[in-house]
């Protein structure tokens, strides 16, 4: 007797396929002539564990530096925020990018662009010392990155601004150096509205570095829109560890609104805080560093995430809790 029943094999349900994480799905924007992913990577961390820019740090492991930053051209990073006074005892963030990704060949990814940057300086000890404010001393900055990295010519170089005083000497200075091919392109960093149009009546301005995120100088806001209605990004510092500055995030509580967004999306805060970033305009860059390679990874995913209106009103309670 046979049966009409037909028998089947039970198969074990096929597991969704992980979603890639990629710098592209942050958007590019055009530094110059020069394309970068929206979202890039900071190296002021990586030469030390713990707080940065300060004397006595633990220098973080070689091996681990330089699996970050390969990771970080992995997941299609193509912009790599620097600075020669990025240093601890036993590494240069600089000397770190050269081992890491020109090697032995000493070439350079084509479309990796490095921006660095000039003024503040620092003795061997990494005591901070008297900041770099005549034209020779401007170019022996220039010249000392230009030999840490291994390169005959600087991507970006940002003019780091302390204090209110004119631009103009300092920024002519490395005007000359663009015009003799040693640097392709300038911003500034650290800077009043006032000082950036002064260094754009000298030469072209291309990014703005300034302290910005959630919480932090909200009345920024229209020095932030106008930079992108000239076409200049804006490349704000700290925009995860907000008062933590140099020292990373901090253990203060993150505001309300940000927990529940992070909630809704199945993101971090740092995540949050990097999308809201990246919302403010397409002009916005983002360039969070780590020597981690699940945060490393975890940053560079934020550049997906899609903030809805509701999101970022919640949000603009956050950075300006009294309002604009």
């Amino acid at each position: 007797m046979t049966s009409d029943r037909t028998t089947t094999t039970a198969t074990a349900p096929t597991p969704s396929p992980t979603p890639s994480v990629d710098a592209a799905a942050s958007g590019t924007w055009t530094l110059g002539d020069l394309p970068v992913r929206r979202i890039g990577f900071g190296t002021m961390r990586l030469p030390q564990t713990g707080a940065a820019l300060v004397e006595d740090t633990v220098p973080r492991d070689r091996a681990q530096a330089i699996a970050v930053l390969r990771k970080a051209v992995d997941l299609g990073v193509n912009h790599m925020d620097t600075a020669a006074f990025y240093f601890s005892r036993l590494r240069s963030a600089n000397e770190l990018l050269n081992r890491a990704l020109a090697g032995p060949s000493g070439r350079y990814p084509d479309d990796l662009v490095i921006a660095t940057k000039v003024g503040p300086a620092r003795d061997a000890s990494g005591a901070w010392t008297e900041p770099a404010r005549t034209p020779a001393a401007l170019r022996a900055q220039v010249e000392e990155n230009l030999r840490q990295l291994g390169r005959d010519h600087l991507d970006v170089v940002n003019l780091r601004v302390l204090g209110t005083d004119s631009v103009a000497e300092r920024f002519g200075a490395l005007a000359d150096l663009r015009e003799a091919g040693l640097i392709r392109h300038l911003g500034v960093s650290n800077v009043t509205p006032e000082q950036l149009e002064e260094a754009r009546g000298i030469a072209p301005v291309v990014c703005v570095q300034n302290m910005y995120g959630i919480g932090v100088r909200p009345e920024y806001a229209e020095f932030v829109r106008h930079c992108g209605e000239q076409g200049i990004a804006f490349v704000p510092f700290y925009s995860i560890a907000a008062a933590g500055r140099e020292g990373g995030t901090t253990a203060a509580p993150e505001p309300a609104e940000i927990l529940a967004v992070a909630r809704e999306h199945d993101a971090t805060p740092a995540q949050i805080r990097l999308a809201w970033t990246l919302h403010q305009g397409p002009h916005l860059l983002a360039i969070p560093g780590t020597g981690d390679l699940g945060h490393l990874t975890a940053n560079v995913a934020a550049g997906a995430l899609r903030l809805t209106d509701e999101d970022l009103t919640r949000l603009a309670k956050a950075h300006a809790p009294t309002g604009p």
